[in-house]
């Protein structure tokens, strides 16, 4: 008997429509048994409670250098503790503890070739007392020239190992100034950025600064669980703890900035991640909890942070920010950062299938998002580290209505929702924590 090609066709459309469902059923079969999993350690009560006391106004805004913040990191700790985890390198303390350089400004003054520089033009990043150099003092010098980002540009000689003489074009006195009121404290090391604002190229020069320094203590709080197999090899879940503190009152006499979803909300997805880790016991790779400092005054916390880890040790980083609030997709929905940069994001949306939870791609790439959170210090190494929020950084009124505001508090918040993104996270995260998916590096040719 012959078979027409039209019933071979309709065969082979049935049995792919067979493997499709099979395939689909058992994703949703998947997914279930891991959503099952995590409804034991991941729940809106639980939520509710770690979230209500962050942004408590017990905790006064956790702003660096404060008690306040202090007092946050206590109870991270305990948390920490509570859940099993360990301490690094068997510290027996869950504190990383490090030292910032203040700098008050006393004196400055340039000469080039034969002219003077006014004060007003020199603005020095420096955690030296004094400072004395000339054009052998081995500065590299740089220029931002007319219609560079100046901001960009800045923060790369600020935050560069090396010491540099940057020459800025006098377009820039605005950002110059601004620059000098809003000086933001420094690693303790030797080298400096000097910042002078000028049309001069000078073969010869002479500078000389004083400064009052002081130093002040700042603290990660960082719990460990490590690998089972694969114990030199980590992933990381961050989110930061530290906030705006006190301010002047509001039209309704709030002066606290409570930040619940900035960043409370991403802290309480760490502490709520690792109690359910720690649950499941099946981790190959060593995973690293960490609520990182001071990322409102410059992202000191994760710099620190990522000076202690080998990068190339590090296969993945889940930073989390601000998932308090509906994604502009709506519920069961957030954003990754530098999505494009990796391979990263795919592998998490495949660990979601059979789930109604969607990542998508940075819908705000001109805010320059993945630069501007604790994951890019790594990022920078080539570390596959990206962001995940829910944040609506859009132009008002479709922005986020209380982002560093008063009003930030867990009334705003979608307990419900920001728990299933939690749970989102434990789930897609799931084969790199088990060691069987690595994403690809970041390449830092593509990186500003």
């Amino acid at each position: 008997m012959r078979v027409c090609e039209c019933d071979n066709m309709r065969m082979r459309k049935k049995i792919m429509m067979k493997k499709n469902f099979l395939t689909g059923l058992l994703a949703s079969i998947t997914f279930f048994a891991f959503a099952q999993n995590t409804d034991k350690a991941i729940n809106v009560k639980e939520t509710e409670r770690i979230e209500k006391i962050l942004s408590s106004d017990e905790m006064q805004g956790r702003k660096t250098f404060t008690p306040a913040i202090d007092k946050a990191a206590d109870f991270i700790q305990k948390e920490f503790k509570t859940i099993g985890l360990e301490t690094p390198n068997n510290s027996g303390t869950y504190l990383q503890d490090f030292y910032l350089s203040q700098t008050k400004f006393i004196s400055a003054k340039a000469r080039f070739d034969n002219d003077t520089i006014a004060t007003k033009n020199i603005v020095v990043f420096t955690s030296n007392p004094e400072l004395y150099i000339n054009e052998d003092s081995g500065y590299i010098k740089a220029f931002i020239k007319p219609g560079d980002n100046f901001n960009t540009e800045a923060f790369k000689y600020i935050q560069s190992e090396k010491s540099y003489l940057v020459l800025v074009d006098t377009s820039f006195s605005k950002e110059i100034r601004r620059m000098a009121s809003y000086k933001r404290p420094s690693f303790n090391k030797p080298r400096s950025a000097i910042f002078i604002l000028t049309t001069l190229n000078p073969n010869k020069y002479e500078i000389e600064v004083k400064h009052e320094v002081s130093k002040l203590k700042l603290a990660n709080v960082v719990g460990i669980l490590p690998g089972k197999t694969k114990r030199n090899e980590f992933v990381i879940f961050s989110g930061h703890y530290d906030h705006l503190g006190i301010g002047k009152p509001d039209a309704k006499g709030d002066s606290i900035y409570n930040g619940a979803n900035d960043d409370a909300s991403g802290t309480t997805a760490v502490i709520m991640l690792a109690k359910y880790f720690k649950q499941l016991d099946n981790n190959e790779r060593t995973l690293i909890f960490v609520a990182f400092t001071a990322e409102e005054i410059g992202g000191y916390g994760s710099r620190y942070f990522s000076e202690q880890y080998d990068p190339a040790k590090v296969i993945a980083m889940f930073n989390i920010e601000m998932i308090g609030t509906e994604s502009k997709w709506g519920t069961n929905s957030a954003y990754i950062t530098g999505y494009e940069k990796t391979d990263m994001g795919k592998i998490l949306e495949n660990n979601l299938q059979g789930s109604k939870f969607e990542f998508h791609p940075d819908p705000y790439t001109p805010q320059n998002l993945f630069y501007r959170s604790d994951n890019a210090t790594l990022a920078r190494q080539g570390v596959p580290a990206h962001t995940i929020s829910t944040s609506k950084m859009e132009e008002a009124p479709n922005d986020e209505p209380n982002y560093h505001k008063q009003s930030d508090e867990i009334s705003t918040l979608d307990l419900k929702n920001m728990t299933e993104i939690i749970k989102a996270i434990a789930i897609s995260s799931s084969s790199i924590v088990a060691g069987k998916d690595t994403p690809s590096r970041v390449d830092a040719k593509t990186l500003k």
